[in-house]
């Protein structure tokens, strides 16, 4: 009995001493994790600011691996495999950061806000709307609309584009009227037997708005109401009176079917002295040609443009009807000057610089809208 309490009195410093240890040698590997993990992340980080992506991804790949249960580390994973265009690594990172049950609300909302950058970003149309409708309610949803509303453009699917832009300017993310007036107006293209009332909604919609004015002149003219044509385009002036070089042709047009060239003649003249312009300018030479056939004050004002503008396109104008003292090297000439204006007279967004031989509402390049001016290359 004495040597059984001597074994138990004789084991419990030796258990105690043992408990000790261990507890030191775990807070050690405690302390020692801990120093490791953050000098993974900061190393990672310190990658990611000098560009070297490479070691930045296996430096975050490593800190995840140590802390397993650190979100923003897989958010700066997923993030980093995305802008790399390793699109199928960042839906794993994020669709793995969805499943989890311990992550909160914000963090959840997201990752489904990166998932579907993931998706926008790959191509992915479908699943992109898909993950974009779920963040509907979440501090997201704005920028969601905007992302679905740059798909639904893409896609041509101007009712749905429409939808979204009404919702985006009812929450007060800006003005999408003039945004909408185009959709009317793409819609009418696709629609004729609709395009007259899809035109008058679109001009209704935006009143300061060109293209709705425009084509439902064109329309007009189409149908043979030429009046009417004349009279739509002559209060487009005051609606629109930036858009005075595109409604310039197509209401000399107008003027001469309608018979109101004695009326439109003078009121384009006004406006080129206050703001002269070549497509105002050649309006105005062919209204005149068309009210005195062969009168040489038609041409005459090449010559007062020239004076106030070197313009190389109304010089090539001008001398196309002139008699030179070797006339049988016109032909020549003038080829070379057709070539040399060519490029002058391109429409170039002011966007991303793309240039096009016609006016777009929304540019190929970059698909921005109402980022062509109504000017000519040469007149910028």
């Amino acid at each position: 009995m004495e040597s059984e309490l001597n074994w138990i009195l004789l084991g419990l410093p030796i258990a105690f001493g043992l408990g000790w240890l261990a507890s030191r040698l775990d807070l050690r590997q405690w302390r020692m994790e801990n120093r490791q993990n953050p000098r993974a992340y900061f190393r990672g980080l310190n990658f990611l600011l000098n560009e070297q992506q490479d070691q930045a991804i296996d430096a975050f790949i490593e800190a995840v691996q140590n802390d397993p249960d650190t979100s923003e580390l897989h958010f700066a994973l997923g993030n980093l495999f995305r802008r790399r265009g390793e699109y199928e690594r960042a839906v794993r990172v994020h669709e793995h950061l969805l499943a989890r049950g311990d992550i909160s609300l914000a963090d959840r909302q997201r990752a489904q806000h990166a998932l579907a950058l993931d998706y926008l970003k790959a191509g992915l149309i479908d699943r992109a709307e898909d993950a974009l409708l779920k963040l509907e309610g979440t501090p997201f949803e704005q920028e969601a609309r905007l992302a679905r509303l740059a798909n639904y453009e893409r896609s041509r699917d101007w009712s749905q584009a429409a939808q979204i832009a009404r919702q985006l300017d009812q929450a007060g993310q800006g003005s999408f009227a003039t945004r909408l007036a185009h959709y009317l107006c793409e819609q009418a293209s696709a629609q004729p037997e609709q395009a007259l009332a899809l035109l008058e909604q679109a001009r209704e919609t935006a009143p300061h708005a060109a293209r709705p004015r425009l084509e439902l002149a064109r329309l007009q003219l189409q149908a043979g109401q030429a009046l009417s044509a004349c009279a739509i385009l002559e209060d487009a002036l005051e609606a629109a009176p930036s858009a005075l070089p595109l409604l310039a042709a197509p209401l000399a047009e107008a003027a001469m079917a309608a018979d109101r060239v004695p009326v439109v003649l003078p009121r384009l003249q006004a406006l080129y002295r206050q703001s002269p312009g070549i497509d105002l300018l050649q309006a105005i030479v062919t209204l005149h040609q068309a009210s005195a056939p062969g009168a040489a004050s038609a041409r005459d004002w090449y010559i007062q443009h020239l004076e106030q503008e070197p313009s190389l396109v109304a010089a090539s104008r001008w001398i196309a009807g002139e008699r030179l003292e070797h006339e049988q090297f016109h032909p020549l000439v003038q080829r070379a000057l057709d070539h040399a204006v060519g490029p002058l007279l391109r429409y170039r967004c002011a966007a991303c610089g793309f240039e096009a031989k016609q006016h777009f509402w929304q540019c190929p390049g970059c698909q921005t809208w109402d980022s062509y001016p109504a000017r000519r290359v040469e007149e910028l």
